[in-house]
């Protein structure tokens, strides 16, 4: 696996949480995308076309979705909550139920429908014990949907998604699942999970490009989402230029307004592929055998851990806190030493992935130490 990740051997690369590395795989298709692109022009754009089809198929695979023909690949996961948001259609005094620790993302698209009369509630983690069954409890008649990610992006707190979807369904509350601090990290299957949205981008936990995210709807629900994009990508018979009356496409392609993004779909296939040919249950074993080591090392040193200790509550960030320290203020000291972190919640969130080699947390503790003596 380390010829898949050439990094730096100066870096301490646990930061996967915000933008992961690009796979050597990756590196090379966007290469030979490039080179194709300058020596023949679009003469092989059916060939591209096919890569995208492909990125559709993985994501389909990845989140156990029946078909390919389910998956529509927006910009961002802002871009495809936003479309949810404002393509479903709202009753003044509906509400949505979230999560306040939330990422701006996944907060401020809810709180932009207060116009029409929709209002946000969000429960406070702080002192939540059964996160679920608050959530539940915040629900009531005016609920229309719960809106939350899979895992809070600044403690890591992992949701029991399962859970709350068979409890949604049984309600008539739609469940819409920001997934991109999970998808890559964590085995993700739809026939467990009755989710009817799930977005997430695929520059972090995915080892992909900034500008591709996966965005699935349950079929069944398409067409309730009202569409305020338009153009020749998402109608029915794209291609055929010279039709003049038109309808939008029966698949998740109708949510794609214009063209597509294919170097972003030459890197991210590459990318998935490496999962696809690892397998989702190894890449989770790997990943949580790395996360305990860095937890016993941070405990080792008396550390605070702020991330949930279950298996069951975390994925891979570990956030922590050193006690009588800033995190404001040893944050910029391990970056000047290479040591790619993030700070997050109140504390320095580390965030290794499966193909993270031991000998990289090893350094990157003895970094901290250093930081501060």
């Amino acid at each position: 696996m380390n010829d898949e990740f050439p990094l730096d051997p100066d870096l301490c690369h646990l930061n996967h949480a915000a933008v992961g590395p690009w796979p050597a795989r990756a590196v090379a298709a966007v290469t030979q995308f490039a080179q194709d692109n300058a020596q023949h022009g679009s003469r092989h754009y059916p060939a591209w076309l096919a890569v995208e089809q492909r990125v559709r198929e993985r994501l389909a695979w990845l989140i156990g979705a029946e078909h390919a023909a389910d998956i529509a690949l927006a910009k961002n996961t802002s871009e495809a909550l936003s479309v949810i948001a404002h393509g479903l259609s709202w009753t003044a005094g509906d509400s949505i139920v979230g999560i306040a620790q939330e990422f701006p993302s996944n907060r401020v698209v809810w709180e932009s429908l207060a116009p029409q009369g929709v209002t946000w509630r969000a429960l406070d983690l702080t002192h939540a014990t059964d996160p679920e069954a608050d959530l539940m409890a915040l629900c009531d008649a005016s609920t229309r949907m719960l809106a939350v990610s899979w895992v809070q992006y600044a403690s890591g707190m992992r949701l029991d998604l399962a859970r709350l979807g068979a409890w949604c369904r049984a309600q008539n509350i739609l469940l819409c699942v920001d997934a991109i601090q999970g998808l890559g990290a964590v085995p993700f299957d739809l026939r467990e999970i009755p989710a009817d949205f799930v977005v997430a981008d695929g520059h972090k936990w995915l080892l992909g490009p900034e500008g591709l995210a996966l965005f699935y709807v349950r079929p069944a629900l398409r067409e309730r989402l009202t569409l305020r994009q338009f153009g020749w990508h998402m109608l029915a018979h794209a291609g055929d230029f010279e039709r003049t009356d038109w309808t939008p496409a029966t698949d998740a392609r109708r949510f794609e307004c214009g063209s597509p993004n294919l170097l972003g779909a030459h890197a991210l296939d590459a990318s998935l592929s490496l999962f696809a040919d690892t397998g989702m249950d190894t890449v989770w074993q790997q990943l949580q055998a790395r996360t305990a080591y860095l937890i016993d090392l941070l405990d080792r040193r008396g550390f605070e851990l702020l991330t949930p200790r279950a298996v069951t509550r975390r994925a891979g960030i570990i956030t922590f806190r050193v006690p009588g320290v800033a995190a404001a203020q040893l944050y910029p000291e391990l970056m000047a030493r290479g040591l790619l972190c993030a700070q997050r919640g109140g504390g320095i969130r580390f965030s290794p992935h499966f193909y993270t080699p031991f000998e990289v947390i090893e350094r990157a503790l003895a970094r901290l130490d250093d930081s501060l003596a």
